[in-house]
Parts: C-alpha cells; sequence; structure tokens
C-alpha cells in the first residue's frame, strides 16, 4: 500500500512536471544575434563572397528579411532593440521608464544571458545584471582589442582601457591565444547547454563585436583572403550587386549609386596590397564569426531543442567608414599591435546596393540583414519584404514568450511601446500594413530621416537640406523628388521635429 502511496505520489509529481515542461515548448527558447558594424551584402546570403556557410544554411532554411532597419549607430540600436522604443536623448538611453526584453521575459519565468557587447553603461544601475539579465559576459564599452580587451587603444588620448566583465567582475587579464569573437561563442554555448538543463525557457542575446574595429583575426583565418581584394572596392560593389540581383534579394533593379563623397577611386587609393589585407582581416572576422554561429546552432540541435528554439539575426548599423587615428599602411592590419579600420571605400563595398554608411541615416546606414529561423513555425528559403524595425523585436519576443508589456515595472510608469510584433510577418510573405504604412523615424550626429509608407524624406549633415524619396521605386535614393512635392516635405519634415521634439533630439 505505501509503495502505491508512494508510486501514485511519484506519478503525479511526473505527470505535473510533463505537463509544464509541455506547457513550457508553446513558448520558445530565444535567440537574438548580433553583429557589429557589419554592411547589408557582407554575408553570403545577401550577396557577399565572405565564407558564412552557417548564416547561409540558417536562411535558406528560415527567412531573410529585406528591407529590415537599425539606428544607425552601436549605441542607440541597442537600446531601441532592447526596449522597442526610438531612442531618448533627455538621459541616458536606459531610463527607469523603460523596460528591457530581458526585464519582460525575465518576470514570465525566462532564464536570460547576455554574451559579448553591451555598450549602455558600465557602473550601476546600467549594467546588464541592472536590467534583466541573469547571466552576462563581455564588453561593457563599445570597442576593444580582440587578442586583449584590456590592451590599450591607441587611437585614444594615453591609450584608453576597455571595460570587460562577467556578472559585475571586471576582467583585466585574458590568456594566451584569446580572442573574443570565440571567448563570446563559447559562453554562449555554455548558457545553452546549461539552459536546455532547466524547465524554463530562455532568452540569450549574443552580441558579437565582429566586425567593429580594430581590425583582428588570426593570421590562419585571414590567409585565405588574402589577393581576393585587389580587384577594387567598384568590383567588388558590383559583383555584390550582380549577387543580389541573380538571387532575387531586391525587390527591383534600382540603380547602383556612385561612390560616396568620401570614396576615392581605386587606382588613387595607396598601398593596394595593404588595402586588400584590411578587407582579407575584416572578411575573416565576419567568418569566424559565423564559425561561431555554427557551433550555437548544434549546440541546440545536440541540447535537441531546435525545434522549439528561434534564432534571429542581424546587425546593429551599416559598415562603417571611420578611421580614427587616419590611415597608415605602415600598420599592419589583423594584429595584436595595431588599429586599422576598413575605411570609407570597403564600407562603401560593404553596404551595397545602397548610400551611406554608418552613422548616416541613408539606407547604406540603417539598412540591416535580418534572418529569422524557426524549425516547423516559419517557412524556409523565403524573402520577407516588409518593413521591419529594431523596435519591433520587443513586441515580438513578448507575444513569443506568452506575456504582456506593462504598464508599470518596479513602481515606474512604462512608456508605450512603439513597436510592432513581427510574428505574424514571419509566418507570412504578405503584405502587413500595421508594418508598412506606419512611419518610422532616425536621427545620429545630425543625420536625420523619416519614413511613412512608401515614401521617406532624408537629411545628410553634410549637406543640411531635406531630400525626398518614394522609397519602394528609389531605394538606392538617387532621384530627389523634393521639389515635385513641397506639400509632403512639409508635413513629413514638422513629423520628424515633433518626433525630435517628444524624444529630447537636437533638431539644429
Amino acid at each position: 500500500m505505501l509503495r502505491q502511496t508512494v508510486w501514485l505520489v511519484a506519478f503525479g509529481f511526473f505527470a505535473l512536471t510533463s505537463s509544464l515542461l509541455a506547457a513550457d515548448q508553446s513558448r520558445p527558447n530565444i535567440i537574438l544575434i548580433m553583429a557589429d558594424d557589419m554592411g547589408y551584402s557582407d554575408i553570403g546570403c545577401y550577396g557577399g563572397e565572405i565564407n558564412t556557410p552557417h548564416l547561409d544554411q540558417l536562411a535558406e532554411r528560415g527567412v531573410r528579411w529585406t528591407q529590415f532597419y537599425n539606428n544607425a549607430k552601436c549605441t542607440t540600436t541597442r537600446a531601441s532593440l532592447l526596449t522597442g522604443l526610438t531612442p531618448r536623448r533627455n538621459k541616458t538611453l536606459l531610463n527607469p521608464n523603460m523596460v528591457t526584453i530581458a526585464e519582460v521575459l525575465q518576470s514570465a519565468g525566462y532564464r536570460t544571458g547576455l554574451s559579448g557587447k553591451w555598450h549602455l553603461g558600465s557602473k550601476e544601475p546600467h549594467r546588464p545584471s541592472d536590467r534583466g539579465f541573469d547571466h552576462y559576459y563581455g564588453l561593457l564599452d563599445g570597442a576593444c582589442n580582440f587578442f586583449d580587451p584590456y590592451y590599450p587603444d591607441p587611437p585614444f588620448k594615453g591609450g584608453r582601457r576597455r571595460v570587460f566583465a562577467e556578472d559585475d567582475e571586471i576582467i583585466t587579464e585574458f590568456p594566451e591565444g584569446y580572442y573574443t569573437t570565440n571567448a563570446f561563442t563559447d559562453d554562449a554555448v555554455e548558457f545553452v547547454k546549461e539552459s536546455a538543463q532547466q524547465p524554463d525557457p530562455f532568452f540569450l542575446h549574443v552580441c558579437y563585436t565582429a566586425p567593429h574595429y580594430p581590425l583582428h583575426a588570426p593570421e590562419e583565418d585571414v590567409i585565405p583572403y588574402l589577393g581576393k581584394y585587389k580587384q577594387g572596392w567598384e568590383q567588388l560593389r558590383a559583383e555584390r550587386y550582380q549577387r543580389q540581383l541573380d538571387m532575387g534579394l531586391l525587390a527591383e533593379p534600382w540603380e547602383l549609386p556612385a561612390a560616396n563623397r568620401e570614396v576615392i577611386p581605386w587606382e588613387e587609393a595607396i598601398d593596394h596590397d595593404w588595402q586588400d589585407r584590411r578587407m582579407a582581416v575584416y572578411a575573416a572576422m565576419i567568418e569566424i564569426m559565423d564559425r561561431g554561429i555554427g557551433r550555437i546552432l548544434t549546440t541546440i540541435k545536440e541540447q535537441k531543442i531546435e525545434e522549439n528554439t528561434i534564432v534571429m539575426f542581424l546587425s546593429d548599423n551599416g559598415g562603417c567608414a571611420e578611421i580614427p587615428g587616419g590611415e597608415d599602411p605602415t600598420a599592419k592590419p589583423g594584429v595584436i599591435e595595431t588599429y586599422t579600420t576598413c575605411g570609407p571605400g570597403w564600407a562603401y563595398a560593404s553596404n551595397t546596393p545602397f548610400r551611406r554608411y554608418k552613422q548616416w541615416v541613408h539606407e547604406g546606414g540603417i539598412s540591416t540583414p535580418f534572418i529569422v529561423h524557426w524549425p516547423g513555425h516559419i517557412e524556409g528559403g523565403t524573402y520577407n519584404r516588409n518593413v521591419g524595425h529594431i523596435i519591433d523585436l520587443l513586441p515580438t519576443c513578448v507575444e513569443l514568450a506568452g506575456t504582456t508589456y506593462p504598464e508599470t515595472f518596479r513602481d515606474e510608469k512604462i512608456d508605450p511601446v512603439e513597436g510592432v510584433s513581427l510574428l505574424k510577418a514571419m509566418q507570412s510573405d504578405q503584405p502587413q500594413s500595421e508594418l508598412n504604412d506606419r512611419t518610422l523615424y532616425w536621427e545620429w550626429s545630425g543625420s536625420r530621416a523619416i519614413r511613412t509608407g512608401d515614401w521617406k524624406l532624408s537629411w545628410d549633415r553634410g549637406i543640411k537640406e531635406w531630400e525626398l524619396y518614394h522609397i519602394t521605386k528609389d531605394r538606392t535614393e538617387l532621384h530627389d523628388l523634393a521639389a515635385e512635392h513641397p506639400d509632403r516635405v512639409e508635413q513629413m519634415s514638422q513629423d520628424w521635429l515633433a518626433w525630435a521634439k517628444r524624444t529630447h533630439v537636437k533638431s539644429k
């Protein structure tokens, strides 16, 4: 009788546990992966020649978004992605009246982790642990040496040292053979393994610093790319554009813009061997990141949670043309002692087929690849041409988690979310009016833009006048229609100014 009672109790516990686990099967694990300063056309499935087999396979088995937007800059993108709000400039980017994806999902029973770059504060109350992450490992700053994150950055006065940490413990020493991209992958893999053994679902945000400068990669990964870029950035851009057309990525055969004003002709560029090596290191950094993503995907399969895990991938802004410290062909790209960047020429090719780059809000600065993979829930090998934005990721994760966006959190009244859940659009390639007919806003360092439906108004901080484009017919922004539609320019510019006032953006 006692044995029967024990068995019944055990059976009841097993049944309850099984039902709880079964219930959690309806709440998927969520992995949100972000590259840093990677352009629209860098990876293979968006027209690039760089070897990215794991991202390419993810796209083939999932959906590729063709017009998905970020905020053109590391910090503002990260804040908007986490909060579902366009950036606020009155205080810090993460204010008490905002709630993050991690905070909402943590409150709903998710285990939450961050592997990689944070860049939203390194002290309480702005650390990842203060904003909903159970675990984090990585860079609290914006960029660092890939081989030794505590190595002083030469372009900064006195050689600035970066802030690296694990769960609030600052790290200043790194072992021989260390490389940040691999370390972030290692941490992410361990988080997946540990979380897979728990009854609750998990949210993992993997924020690689690749391919953000400084250009660093192990020599064995650089060598296969040496010589592949001696044709120059104009030819590379033309080849990527043709592949984009051939694969059907571009909705229309938009004209390919001429070089941005910062880009000199390849024939006039200094030291072609050095230029080739710059891009070879950049390509190696992306391939190493892709290899790491492959390890994460393999771990998901090994843990038998692939069908209950949605994986999303994007970049925080367009390819970067910045050259802090200038261009020095005597500085060998790729090694620990040097601090080199891609420069405007390669960034111009990186953002094919669009104009401009990081820090500008023409399409080259704000357009990102966006790949979504969820076996059994999302049809593979499709393009989605709906308009998406990073502010949509919080409401998407909230819907996936089966929870609600709070009106208050920690005794603070929370600003209403501005994004729209993408879940319906992810599962259908049909046009979604709530995504395509809305108004979106951008600003960074004097560059500004607003998109309403098919129309986009852009302001280049170097030109300082509004340009109007029919963005679906002319996404490469070549045919300025401002003079033909002055009323539309006036209305959209006033809408932008109202948004700037509301979000404390400087409008002068």
